[in-house]
């Protein structure tokens, strides 16, 4: 799955690259180049992210990664709860 994920997250982000590209300087191309390009742009955009943060949450499971700073459900509520207590 992961060797998956790092191929999906390599060919998205050369497909957002790609076509970001060609949508942002296309002067010569019609509306609808230009949108597809566009939306092809955004596919690989959203593709790209969702294969990286899920490389990023198995490299924490499996110990590759530090694990992120996060909150205990009972340390949010806390925080919460003095919110605009200054």
């Amino acid at each position: 799955m992961t060797k998956f994920l790092a191929l999906l997250n390599v060919i998205a982000w050369s497909g957002f690259w790609a076509f970001g590209y060609l949508a942002v300087t296309g002067d010569g191309y019609t509306k609808g180049q230009v949108t597809m390009a566009t939306i092809l742009a955004a596919a690989g955009l959203f593709a790209g992210l969702f294969a990286y943060l899920k490389l990023v949450r198995i490299s924490e499971r499996k110990g590759y990664a530090q694990p992120s700073n996060r909150m205990t459900r009972d340390q949010r509520d806390a925080a919460q709860s003095n919110w605009g207590e200054v």
